[in-house]
């Protein structure tokens, strides 16, 4: 067993709102330096979760066809997609409270809502959850009742900070007990915590890698060994960044995910493409091929799972196909 220890398109300005008015009640309160610290992190947190709850919708509108909706699609548009008065039209609100809610402004927005303004924008499951998620940190905690999903990493995030200790004891011993079957463990930023022995024959370089390389997302995209291990390394390595951005939706504003997404963007190309889109998905089980250089070409079917104890953390396995020796051929 191992572990990781080691300007608009519309043309109406964004809002530059920093928290600042809480920010200084709580600085008055404690009179402290480290309260002072503490309220500029919690502010900075709070622009990055509103920029990118703005960003999102802004993407996510301008991907609509107006002649989709039933609205006129004329040549007196200046920006593709659908207008701001557009979205509240089919929402059902104000264009005011809509231009609020791009700007993280609107205040406890109630789920019923966000559900407007997602039919509005025609979202899929993973992106109204994560409307839901982004809406929900930029109004504050508790604001709105998100999906069940949301609220479980909500708390995760609370949760679950490891901060170098090592990962919880029962956790290990899964790992252990799924061997064969290459199985790891995932931190809230996708940071490896601990993977099993079959997973170190699979990938051995992750025991080199310094700890702040060992990072699932990191590798994937930035590691020559992986892009020569995973086969369609490309399509899976689009697929994690949209289920990333999901997954961490909470995070954002967090120094350590911050830090993580600026080395990505700086060290990866690809990243910094997909990352810009601002798609999401949720994570869907699928068949993870490998070209691996001492057993061949290998087959699994992966899967993730959130440990009820543990909100955040992120249990991954890849299970034997029925019928395949790839395991077999792995471990000898």
């Amino acid at each position: 067993m191992s572990t990781g220890s080691d300007a608009d398109p519309d043309g109406e300005p964004r809002d530059g709102r920093d928290g600042g008015q809480d920010s200084g009640q709580d600085s008055g309160r404690d009179g402290g330096q480290d309260s002072g610290r503490d309220s500029g992190q919690d502010s900075e947190r709070d622009g990055e979760r509103e920029r990118e709850l703005g960003d999102f919708l802004r993407s996510r509108r301008a991907a609509i066809d107006p002649a989709d909706v039933g609205l006129p699609s004329g040549p007196r548009r200046r920006a593709p997609g659908l207008r701001r008065e557009e979205v509240a039209l089919l929402a059902g609100v104000s264009v005011t409270w809509y231009t609020w809610l791009e700007q993280g402004r609107a205040e406890r927005p109630s789920r019923a809502v966000l559900d407007a303004v997602a039919r509005a924008l025609r979202l899929d499951d993973a992106e109204h959850s994560h409307l839901l998620t982004l809406a929900r940190r930029a109004a504050g905690d508790g604001a709105v009742e998100a999906s069940s999903r949301a609220r479980r990493a909500g708390e995760g995030v609370e949760a679950v900070d490891l901060a170098g200790h090592p990962p919880p004891d029962a956790l290990v011993r899964t790992l252990d007990a799924l061997d064969p079957a290459p199985s790891y463990l995932l931190g809230p930023r996708w940071e490896y915590l601990a993977w099993n022995r079959a997973q170190g024959l699979l990938y051995p370089k992750a025991e080199s890698l310094a700890v702040e390389d060992r990072n699932l997302l990191f590798i994937v995209l930035c590691e020559p060994s992986a892009r020569e291990l995973v086969v369609d390394r490309e399509d899976e390595a689009r697929a994690m960044v949209t289920e990333f951005r999901a997954s961490t939706a909470l995070l954002r504003g967090d120094p350590d995910l911050e830090e993580l997404i600026a080395r990505l963007r700086r060290e990866s190309p690809e990243f910094e493409r997909w990352w810009s889109g601002l798609d999401v998905a949720g994570f869907h089980s699928r068949l993870r091929r490998y070209d691996h250089p001492r057993a061949g070409r290998l087959t699994f079917e992966y899967q993730a799972f959130e440990p009820a104890e543990w909100p955040g953390l992120r249990l991954v396995t890849q299970l034997p196909v029925p019928g395949d020796d790839s395991t077999e051929r792995l471990s000898s």
